[in-house]
């Protein structure tokens, strides 16, 4: 039963996808762009994280 809810879900997404794409590629485009900075930011805190754990905390 989960395994349909969870291909029902994926479905669902894909096809929204195409729909702003297809009816509104400038804010499909700003959504791809405000994922990839989120990505970018959250790379960069772990990246931060992991130098201040190396430098023993301090």
């Amino acid at each position: 039963m989960a395994v349909n809810a969870k291909k029902v879900a994926v479905y669902a997404l894909v096809v929204f996808a195409l729909y702003v794409i297809i009816t509104d590629p400038q804010t499909a485009a700003d959504y791809v762009l405000i994922g990839f900075q989120g990505i970018s930011d959250a790379a960069r805190a772990l990246g931060d994280f992991a130098t201040w754990v190396a430098k023993g905390g301090k």
